[in-house]
């Protein structure tokens, strides 16, 4: 009967860590498991343009533990759709490179182009669609209550797919985020990027995001989220704060 009982404990246990690794609750290192799905669907304004609000679907599937794709897509209104736009259409690959313990490396690239389809701008025209390269690589430490990580992106844009010429636009991105696990319900995530313009033409251009979240696991496989976020520029003069500050509201499966 204890054999039985102590068995019975056992199962339980490696039934709830199979779980716990397989957790969406916004973890910057967060991929799904094997032949997985993911969904994070995101709803945000700025604090100063309440009239404009931005829906953002996030959508991936695990091939395997290591490999994952996934696509996005935004749509955007204003003046309660007195102008209103299909923003940009991403798709991703991303591959676990590092899974040593505590320490995770994933290596990622996307194609991404942006808009669409909007009141002013004809599907996929050549005058306002641009189109953006993006190769990268992210890692960090992941406890048992807080995670760390790091990333570092090469973007390139450009007025078409395949135009590699001199006169595309060349970024890079460098960030951090963070989160801390206040209990198995609750937790609080961080994190800042800097986008820089490589081109001459862009000379001392530059960007700050920030954002700061709260996070509740309604269970191991959902989660619903609150952000606010801010934006500093500079371009040839002071640094400036952009479009006030936005706030945002989540909600991710994985299924």
């Amino acid at each position: 009967m204890k054999k039985l009982a102590l068995t019975s404990m056992l199962a339980v246990f490696a039934v709830s860590g199979a779980h716990a690794a397989n957790v969406i609750d916004n973890n910057p290192l967060y991929r799904p498991g094997q032949d997985r799905f993911y969904s994070v669907t995101t709803l945000g304004s700025h604090s100063e343009a309440t009239d404009t609000w931005t829906l953002r679907e996030e959508f991936g599937y695990g091939i395997t533990d290591k490999l994952m794709v996934n696509l996005a897509t935004s749509a955007m209104e204003k003046d309660w759709f007195d102008a209103s736009a299909w923003r940009d259409f991403t798709v991703g690959v991303n591959y676990r490179a590092l899974d040593m313990g505590n320490w995770k490396a994933d290596i990622f690239g996307t194609y991404a182009l942006d808009p669409v389809w909007g009141n002013h701008t004809p599907f996929l025209d050549k005058d306002y669609t641009s189109y953006q390269w993006t190769a990268g690589v992210r890692g960090g430490y992941v406890a048992g209550d807080w995670t760390l990580a790091g990333h570092v992106a090469f973007d390139y844009v450009n007025s078409e797919s395949f135009n590699w010429g001199d006169d595309g636009i060349h970024k890079l991105r460098v960030g951090i985020d963070g989160q801390y696990v206040l209990c198995p319900a609750w937790n609080l995530v961080a994190g800042v990027e800097y986008t820089g313009f490589l081109d001459d033409a862009f000379d001392n251009a530059g960007r700050w995001n920030g954002q700061f979240g709260v996070n509740y696991n309604i269970d191991a496989t959902k989660f619903v989220g609150a952000y606010i976020s801010g934006e500093m520029a500079h371009y040839t003069g002071d640094w400036e704060f952009e479009d006030g500050f936005g706030f945002g509201f989540k909600f991710g499966v994985d299924f």
